[in-house]
């Protein structure tokens, strides 16, 4: 059978070559046109775009790029219709999957969008839409059946996260330790697009700065290139990155994340990751304004968490410093916390281990899987 996969951001790279895996043990003849990034390219080829060109974030940064969006729709959907697949499947990324998703079903090819958009938060209205053109929706987070289930939903099957089977998979890590520096390593996670690295990383470098007793270590990302890291951590003290020993590893993120004392992590799927590592961590985030604006006033009261981890237990695990909480005297306080308070430290791993509980078993590929062949053979 032949599989169209969209993914637009580095999560949704690392799920989509794990989906490949997976339907291609279950389906030896699998035939698969994506758009993604590095992973999916090792496992599938070349992509018809590569995520460093989609990745797009915010209503008013939508707005600004509206061309290239409309552009990518455009050709998306001529390429489509050109090769004919069995399914269409978007990995997240709903502003732009969500709307080949709908087109695709006006012309009779299976959709399938795998993790649901946050309706549970805002855009609760798409839910109508989705019960007429959305074949399958695979969903993760466990807290997201009882809304499936009370929104009536019939499509929608829960298959748990990727994220711990990609986690569990993980061998034999590249050790990042420099055998003459007994320092803990701090892990800094500055975020996967350009302007959340250019939103947050200024105040890490900040914090590094202040600490050297401490190894700060970036999780930096190749799509992104050298050149933006290099300008933020040397802006304004050209001595920064010697003195306080700060560098940047390229796509090791969970190496740094399995050797980390203490990480800082700009709000997202890493967050997620650096519990299940069980790494203690400050969670950050700095948006453009406007579109800040816009999120809180269409999410309401509804939730009271960013970070997944915070979402998944109901609770507060971590700390989250947002938009003008974002600051160096709040990442002071709450940096010396992950770091020097053992009963906060404690609490916060506690928090981990009931977040794992919840998740529960590796397999999401697999039966996300599965369930897409099924859907394509009852036909």
């Amino acid at each position: 059978m032949k599989y169209y996969i969209i993914a637009g951001e580095a999560s949704g790279d690392l799920y989509g070559a794990n989906l490949i895996k997976a339907l291609r043990e279950k389906d030896p003849q699998a035939e698969f046109r994506f758009w993604g990034g590095d992973a999916m390219m090792q496992v599938a080829g070349q992509p018809v775009r590569h995520i460093r060109d989609l990745a797009i974030m915010g209503f008013i940064e939508v707005v600004m790029h509206l061309r290239t969006v409309l552009g990518n729709i455009s050709l998306c959907k001529r390429d489509i219709l050109a090769w004919q697949p069995d399914a269409v499947i978007g990995i997240d990324y709903p502003g732009f999957n969500l709307k080949i998703e709908k087109w695709a079903h006006t012309h009779g090819i299976k959709t399938v969008h795998y993790i649901s958009p946050q309706l549970w938060a805002w855009k609760k209205g798409r839910l109508k839409g989705m019960r007429r053109y959305l074949d399958r929706l695979c969903y993760i987070l466990p807290f997201e059946q009882e809304f499936y289930a009370t929104n009536n939903l019939p499509q929608a099957v829960y298959v748990g996260h990727p994220l711990v089977e990609c986690i569990a998979d993980l061998k034999d890590p590249k050790d990042l330790n420099d055998p003459k520096d007994n320092r803990p390593i701090i892990a800094l996670l500055p975020g996967s697009r350009r302007q959340e690295i250019k939103n947050s990383l200024p105040y890490m470098v900040r914090l590094a700065a202040n600490h050297p007793e401490y190894q700060f270590v970036v999780a930096g990302m190749s799509l992104i290139g050298s050149e933006l890291y290099d300008k933020l951590i040397n802006s304004g003290n050209q001595t920064i990155k010697q003195s306080c020993n700060l560098e940047v590893v390229y796509d090791q993120t969970y190496s740094l994340l399995s050797q980390a004392y203490a990480a800082v992590v700009c709000s997202g799927t890493a967050t997620l990751e650096t519990g299940l590592f069980h790494v203690p961590q400050v969670v950050c985030y700095r948006g453009n304004p406007i579109s800040i604006s816009i999120a809180r006033a269409l999410v309401g009261n509804r939730i009271n968490h960013i970070a997944l981890v915070d979402l998944i237990d109901d609770s507060n695990v971590v700390t989250e410093l947002l938009q003008q909480d974002f600051n160096d005297r709040r990442l002071e306080q709450e940096f010396q916390l992950i770091t020097t308070d053992s009963a906060n430290r404690e609490r916060m791993l506690e928090g981990y281990r009931r977040v794992e509980q919840k998740l529960g078993n590796a397999g999401a590929s697999h039966r996300t899987a599965e369930s897409i062949i099924n859907l394509i053979n009852a036909n």
